[in-house]
């Protein structure tokens, strides 16, 4: 047999696209700091002094600050996520038991079980949204009445 056409060669490709991924991404990050670091260097180069150089750059502190959270786009993106993960978990199921009717195998409703826990996750973020719904007009928030 090829290893071309091994069933493990799906998993292992997938891997290898994480952590290619995931190495990128670090040397993406050290590629910035040392980008931001000769940017600083050339500056002084130039005879620039440490105030100007934050003038123009700003400080490092801001750059690691992460940007401030509007609550209403989280609690949207939140709603959001529940409805995707519900309809997606709910056609999963779906697909699953109409395949396993189709075929007339039972092993294939595993595919069905699969499509619970989209559901599940997709219930979990609802109620997350429910409450920080109901904490958000607790302290005093003016939330859109139809929703």
């Amino acid at each position: 047999m090829n290893w071309q056409f091994s069933p493990f060669i799906v998993p292992v490709a997938g891997c290898a696209v994480a952590i290619v991924a995931i190495i990128a991404s670090y040397v993406s990050e050290g590629h910035k700091a040392r980008l931001r670091a000769d940017q600083r260097m050339a500056m002084v180069a130039r005879g620039m002094n440490a105030e100007e150089i934050e003038k123009v750059l700003g400080k490092a502190k801001e750059e690691a600050r992460p940007p401030a959270v509007d609550p209403i786009r989280s609690l949207n993106n939140i709603r959001l996520t529940a409805s995707i993960l519900l309809c997606g978990g709910a056609a999963v199921v779906m697909f699953g038991l109409l395949l396993a009717w189709i075929v007339n195998v039972r092993e294939v409703l595993v595919v069905a079980a699969a499509g619970l826990i989209a559901l599940g996750i997709g219930f979990g973020f609802l109620v997350d949204y429910r409450m920080q719904k109901k904490d958000m007009v607790r302290f005093g928030m003016e939330l859109d009445p139809h929703e």
